[in-house]
């Protein structure tokens, strides 16, 4: 069978990588597996790309400016925002292919590989165990997007690849739009079954329309609810037309939003917000409100399936307070309220009311203090000491990104303070939640905690 002149045939060499299979075929762009080639091998390249070839050559002169733009955006929302949860640009190169006219000039994105995407995970089915894990991850990615000033603006399960090791990531920000402000502004472009109700009646200005972060929560929630369902949108309908015109209906007040059982009751609650019909009312639900909300609700249920059923659980914290089961599990050790130390000084604080105003040592009001503050906050990453609403102890450095610690407030926080405890405990320091203490003392960040 002849070659195809529009496709790259395996073995070809472009810049110093070998093509490989094709992975797959948008309208705008090919994607091509690819390796390192003989001369440019080492470690410092992975050992498997992608790469998304994005032609120019026989397009009307408008076609090429906007594949142009959005290569552009691409290149520089992975050159100024790299993260974990968002797909990793190695290069970029424009490819000299004399010998393929439609393909010379072509602009060529080397990314990371990735094994599949959500929607072929969607279609085989998604193992229970993990939709929690990769609606978090998507959140993630959405979260840093979104704090460092861009929006995706065609998020859809075709857009979150899943590595060999089951990470998430976000890619293909060809629409990716930046902020200025609340809002930015992109060509009227997108996946229908995606898109918000206002977009399908927003008005095209000179620069386009208008997109903002909620459009992207919009999006999560189909989403989170596709995870659940079975790849079904929560809108009925034979066609992305008619699915829209669904939406259409419910954001005007004429339909209400009905989400299949299979949606456990805390991801409904979540899509829902997501869902909301107005831009003002999702605004209100930030990626990394979401966030906060998806780790409370994973420590909850964790308790749940752990601690004993008479045991004290309060539902609105991420495991903050661990009471000791035994007398033995408190140390008599602990740092005590006459213990003032000359530097770094913290004074505990417990969020529980009832706690606050309690005389003694009361097994049930005991904070416990991490071993590692980057691992999850469970009993057993607590150390034998205990402190009590109002001890005093003394702090060495502070870390800015440990794990997010929520209060009974609701006050959430990634700073951790590394504290000293009395001579002769074992171990010598360990770390206290910023959400147990309301002190700020002036303190170097401490080094690597695996290191410490």
């Amino acid at each position: 069978m002849e070659e195809s002149a529009d496709l790259l045939p395996g073995g070809y060499l472009a810049g110093e990588w070998v093509v490989g299979e094709l992975i797959g075929v948008g309208g705008w762009s090919t994607v091509y597996a690819a390796r390192p080639s003989g001369r440019t091998a080492g470690p410092d390249r992975p050992p498997e790309v992608a790469l998304k070839v994005m032609p120019t050559a026989g397009l009307a002169p408008r076609q090429a400016s906007r594949i142009v733009e959005s290569a552009h955006r691409e290149v520089e929302l992975g050159r100024r925002t790299g993260h974990p949860r968002l797909i990793g640009l190695i290069e970029s190169f424009v490819l000299s292919a004399p010998d393929r006219p439609s393909l010379d000039g072509a602009i060529v994105l080397v990314m990371e590989r990735a094994a599949l995407t959500l929607r072929e995970l969607l279609d085989s089915g998604v193992p229970e165990a993990d939709r929690g894990r990769l609606i978090e991850g998507i959140c993630e990615g959405l979260a840093h997007l979104h704090r460092s000033g861009w929006v995706h603006a065609d998020l859809k399960p075709e857009n979150v690849l899943l590595g060999r090791d089951g990470s998430v990531k976000l890619s293909d920000f060809g629409l990716a739009t930046e902020l200025t402000g609340t809002h930015g502004y992109a060509q009227p472009l997108g996946t229908l079954d995606y898109l918000p109700p206002e977009r399908w009646t927003a008005p095209l200005g000179a620069q386009g329309v208008q997109v903002r972060p909620s459009n992207d929560i919009w999006a999560l929630g189909i989403i989170i609810h596709e995870v659940f369902a079975s790849g079904a949108s929560p809108f009925a309908g034979a066609t992305p037309m008619a699915r829209g015109a669904a939406v259409q209906e419910y954001g005007e007040g004429r339909a209400p939003l009905r989400m299949d059982h299979a949606v456990p009751p805390f991801w409904r609650d979540l899509a829902a917000d997501c869902l909301a019909p107005t831009h003002e009312a999702r605004a209100e639900h930030t990626a990394d409100s979401l966030l906060d909300r998806i780790a409370a609700g994973r420590a909850t249920r964790s308790r749940r399936s752990t601690w004993p059923h008479g045991g004290r659980a309060r539902a609105v914290l991420l495991t903050l307070v661990l009471c000791a089961t035994t007398g033995a599990a408190l140390s008599s050790g602990a740092p005590r309220k006459d213990a003032l130390p000359p530097v770094g000084a913290l004074t505990v604080f417990n969020a529980d009311r009832s706690c606050q105003d309690r005389s003694g040592r009361d097994p049930q009001c005991s904070l416990g203090l991490a071993i590692d503050p980057t691992r999850p906050y469970t009993p057993a990453n607590v150390v034998p000491t205990r402190v009590w609403h109002g001890d005093v102890v003394t702090a060495e450095c502070q870390l800015p990104d440990g794990l997010p610690i929520v209060d009974e407030d609701g006050l959430r926080s990634t700073r951790w303070f590394r504290v000293r405890l009395l001579s002769g405990s074992e171990p010598s320091a360990a770390w206290l939640p910023a959400v147990r203490t309301k002190d700020r003392p002036p303190l170097p960040n401490c080094p690597d905690p695996a290191a410490s």
